[in-house]
């Protein structure tokens, strides 16, 4: 219990860095970060194996390319369905996204879980 705790600490951390560092990707504070890391990872969870199902010939088709457009479209949904949590357009959706498995990866590792 204590380690989906702390991963979901460190999916809110690289949200909220995520935001600050990408001018197209805005957080009120630190607490929608909490809440977007949740709606993200329940979205990621129900969500998108269904959307992964469903595109695999996509998938295959662009090498896997297209997972970078579906994880665009789990952070847009999660944008819509968070106040306080807004990105300004698919593009930036698609760097927010890198962004955040990018930083979320570095803190996992750091802390070796």
């Amino acid at each position: 219990m204590i380690r989906i705790a702390i991963l979901w600490l460190i999916n809110a951390l690289a949200v909220f860095a995520t935001a600050h560092l990408l001018g197209g990707i805005h957080i009120r504070n630190f607490g929608a970060a909490i809440v977007v890391a949740l709606v993200l990872g329940f979205v990621n969870t129900v969500l998108k194996p269904i959307m992964v199902f469903f595109s695999i010939p996509f998938i295959v088709l662009t090498l896997g390319l297209f997972l970078l457009v579906i994880n665009a479209l789990m952070l847009q949904l999660s944008a819509a369905l968070v106040e306080g949590f807004s990105v300004d357009g698919f593009w930036w959706a698609v760097a927010g996204s890198v962004a955040i498995s990018f930083i979320s990866w570095v803190l996992s590792s750091l802390l070796t879980l």
